[in-house]
């Protein structure tokens, strides 16, 4: 049985982890407020871009002289998978489930003949998928030490993939990220950036099957936009995951305090048990010794 001088080390050492936890809850619950106010601006231009470009997408299918971040190469040999997770853990299985989902999809793709690159973002992601798909990871990004993401990040980034599949070195490119819901919830999401997914909604079609003059041309305006539009698709899914981490991390650090009491008013008990033991083993000694005399 340990004495009461350990059990009072083990209660003090667990106090002192308590209140890391706790400190740690309340800053995740600060940046949480921040990063979901981003997240909800956000979403609906990069959910209208997408929707615009899928129909866009549909009415130059097969067009020769299409761009290549809108319909892809026009192969499906070579796979580009982008893991969004966190530099950080204490975060529960935030990063954990989308290494599983990468993990799970490059096996998928390699069973059907497949190719498959990946370029992770986030460290977490990159040391957990490096020991089983070490190989295919030509290359990482990090975000660490950065107390706010910019968009010019997630242009970089952009720029960095776009330069792939103009140079044939990647013919599909799917975003694997932690979509948030709540503060609870994430969701995993698999979203494929190149080609852009066809899809021609009510709104996305034209009234009446009226035509449109660009001013300048088309192909200028698609020079600019598509690699905007992957822009913001990566700092959107960027600003998802840093929300969905700030919310994985509140929870984590929640239930971390919750147990680490618990522990102590176990230990305190203990503790109180084994002293209450020692008083009264001195004191049936000293009468011991009073009745012997």
């Amino acid at each position: 049985m340990p004495s009461l001088k350990d059990l009072r080390v083990r209660i003090n050492s667990v106090k002192s982890t308590q209140k890391i936890t706790s400190a740690m809850k309340m800053v995740a619950a600060s940046k949480l407020r921040r990063a979901q106010a981003q997240v909800e601006a956000a979403r609906p231009y990069a959910e209208r871009m997408a929707r615009m470009l899928g129909a866009l997408a549909a009415s130059v299918a097969g067009s020769p002289s299409a761009p290549k971040l809108l319909v892809g190469t026009g192969a499906d040999r070579v796979h580009l998978l982008i893991p969004v997770t966190a530099d950080r853990g204490l975060a529960g299985a935030f990063n954990a489930s989308i290494g599983r989902a990468t993990r799970t999809l490059a096996r998928k793709l390699e069973a059907e003949g497949k190719t498959v690159k990946i370029l992770a973002v986030g460290r977490k992601g990159r040391d957990y998928l490096r020991r089983e798909l070490g190989s295919r990871i030509i290359g990482d990004v990090s975000y660490a030490g950065k107390k706010r993401l910019e968009f010019a990040d997630a242009e970089a980034l952009a720029g960095r993939v776009t330069a792939m599949v103009e140079a044939g070195e990647a013919d599909v490119v799917t975003l694997v990220y932690n979509r948030f819901r709540s503060v609870i919830a994430q969701i995993v999401t698999e979203q494929q950036l190149v080609p852009a997914p066809v899809t021609v909604g009510a709104d996305d079609a034209a009234p009446g099957g009226a035509s449109f003059d660009f001013e300048p041309d088309e192909e200028t305006i698609l020079a600019r936009l598509l690699p905007h539009n992957l822009s913001v698709q990566l700092f959107r899914a960027l600003l998802e995951s840093a929300a969905g981490e700030h919310g994985a991390r509140m929870t984590a650090m929640d239930n971390a305090t919750r147990n680490a009491g618990d522990m102590i008013k176990r230990l305190t008990l203990n503790y109180n048990r084994a002293r209450q033991a020692n008083i009264t083993k001195e004191l049936i000694e000293i009468i011991s010794g009073a009745e012997a005399v």
